[in-house]
Formats: C-alpha cells, structure tokens, sequence
C-alpha cells in the first residue's frame, strides 16, 4: 500500500480527493491536513510515502512544504496537485525535489497514476507545463520573491522591513532589484508580472 498524506486547505478538495484516492486499491489515505503547518506536523507524525499537496495554503505553501521536507532528507515523496498551470511554479516544484505535478482539472486517474509513479522514484509531469518551465528562468532571488510578496500584499517598505528584521534601506534594495529585473515600472507591476509568471 502506498500511504499517503493530503494537505489542501478546502475542505470540499480535501474530502473529494481523499474519496477518489481511496477507491484505490494500492493507495491508503493515512492523514488529510487542511493548513501548511498542520501538514508538516503531520509529515512528522504519520511519515507517509507520498505528500500530495496544493501550493497556495495558509501557513506553509506546498513549496516551502517541499523545502522543508528535502532540508531535513525525510524519504517522503512529493505530488503537487494545483489549478496553477505556470512554468514558474513548476521550475520552483523541480528545485524543491517534487516528483509530480498534476493540475486538478485533470482526470481522477491521472493524481492514482501521478502518486504511483511518484512513489517509484519516477516523475509525473504535464509535459507542456514542462517545456515552459525551462523556457524562462525566474531571475528573482529567494529574498527579492518574499519582499515583492509582502510588498504585493501592501505593506510599506518599513512594515517589510519589520517584519523581516531588516532595514528599509535595505527593503527598498530589494524591491529596486526585483522591479529592474523584471522590467516593472513600479513595485505594483513587478508583484503582477512575478505571480502572472508564477515567480511567487
């Protein structure tokens, strides 16, 4: 049995998976977690074969999920299942160790099929969203992406400067970069262009 682990913050997803999966006669759902952080409480806990996670979710994104996961070499692989059809997203999946990425207006069989594959030590990925994925580079770096996120969410540069225990010299830094990078002309259309190409 291939026993795995759900995190996906709505609860209609979360049910509807966890039924689907469970038609499976070589797949077992141990745990379903509804937050990010109740999901890494769970990985250590209940030490499933497979995570299969959203991206976007309270706490912990599916991403930092996987971070987190490879930093401490826990041997639990990782399925991203999401509406987000963006090479970035994807590209920053790869770089966190997920094995598959599977968007949730695909068949039912194709998550069975993704986990199995996943489970094998094998990839499962849209092949489309494949080719995208390594036609552009993200050029932000892990700091400029969290600025631009909180900057994004409207906060000043002195409320990011609080919360990240910087100076706001340096906050205002990291945003110039990030808006010359992306060719922005301003703080607001660099945060567009960065989650439009799925950068954030």
């Amino acid at each position: 049995m291939i026993r795995v682990l759900l995190a996906e913050d709505q609860a209609m997803v979360r049910g509807a998976l966890t039924a689907l999966l469970s038609l499976e006669s070589d797949i077992e759902v141990v745990g379903a977690a509804p937050d990010g952080i109740t999901a890494w409480r769970e990985v250590e806990r209940l030490k499933p074969d497979v995570l299969v996670t959203d991206i976007e979710m309270p706490g912990l994104t599916g991403l930092e999920l996987a971070q987190r996961i490879r930093r401490h070499e826990l041997p639990i692989r990782i399925v991203i299942a999401t509406t987000f059809a963006r090479a970035g997203f994807l590209r920053r999946a790869l770089d966190a160790g997920v094995g598959g990425y599977v968007l949730k207006d695909a068949p039912a069989e194709q998550l069975a099929e993704a986990i199995r594959q996943v489970h094998r030590g094998g990839r499962a990925i849209d092949p489309q969203l494949a080719v995208d994925a390594w036609s552009e580079a993200d050029p932000l770096n892990d700091r400029e992406r969290q600025v631009l996120r909180l900057a994004g969410g409207g906060l000043t540069a002195n409320d990011i400067a609080a919360q990240l225990h910087l100076s706001a010299g340096t906050v205002r830094n990291y945003l110039s970069e990030a808006i010359g990078k992306l060719n922005a002309a301003n703080r607001v259309e660099a945060y567009r262009l960065a989650r439009q190409k799925g950068w954030l």
